[in-house]
């Protein structure tokens, strides 16, 4: 198994690993320990390099696989043997755009189930960029304006963001921990990893967050649209 060290600090730019084991035909190798995020829960996954033998590989991206985390170098590009140590640099200015981006689809969700009780039906994001879609009947241009008011106000609050790594049994204590219509944790999973906005919001989640609301800077809400009679889409947007 790999050791994640993402899930326990999303500012770690740079790694040490050892090579457990090498998949010519994939482009790939899987490491002892990453902090590569390999994709999941509407985060996209991280690029970056990993440095061995005097070389410099550019790594396509992580991905999840029945085999482990992978970690695909773009073609071309050389793969390191089994054993060997290499280094891992993130593709930072990337990651810490969608660290902010998760953070501010928190802050959102947070003030939405604070202020109107709405469940997430659904959501994806980009660097900057994002959308979400909630259980509600009516949403107007007005209450947009309102909910953007709001969030920002939660930014300009700054929020400390505190994760934990909790035993499931005691994690599902926690009221409301599932924010989303239908509870994706699969049952295998025994530890649950829990990200706090303090004095806002707490769910259960496995990606990466900035330290705190005020990193995440100006949100922005462009657009909205019906996705079905309980269901609307609210996209978001970042400043640079």
């Amino acid at each position: 198994m790999t050791e994640i060290l993402y899930q326990t600090d999303s500012y770690l730019r740079e790694f040490n690993a050892e090579v457990c084991q090498v998949l010519p035909e994939m482009n790939a190798f899987i490491l002892d320990r990453t902090a590569f995020y390999p994709g999941g829960g509407g985060q996209s996954y991280d690029t970056g390099s990993v440095i061995f033998n005097g070389l410099e590989s550019r790594l396509k991206r992580a991905k999840m696989d029945p085999l482990g985390l992978l970690h695909i170098v773009e073609d071309g590009e050389s793969l390191p043997d089994i054993g060997s140590i290499v280094t891992g640099q993130i593709d930072w200015e990337r990651r810490y755009q969608i660290m902010r981006t998760h953070t501010a689809m928190h802050i959102l969700c947070g003030v939405i189930f604070r202020d109107y009780g709405a469940l997430v039906t659904g959501g994806d994001m980009e660097p900057l960029k994002g959308r979400m879609d909630f259980e509600f009947e009516t949403l107007t241009k007005e209450l947009i304006a309102i909910i953007e008011k709001s969030v920002n106000a939660e930014v300009d609050a700054a929020h400390n963001v505190k994760v934990a790594i909790l035993p499931r049994e005691e994690a599902f204590k926690i009221p409301d921990l599932i924010r989303t219509k239908i509870n994706l944790l699969p049952d295998h999973i025994q530890q649950v990893r829990t990200v706090e906005i303090v004095d806002l919001d707490l769910q259960a989640d496995g990606g990466t967050h900035v330290n705190n609301t005020s990193e995440v800077r100006k949100m922005r809400i462009p657009d909205y649209k019906s996705k079905g009679k309980i269901n609307k889409r609210i996209y978001l947007e970042l400043s640079v």
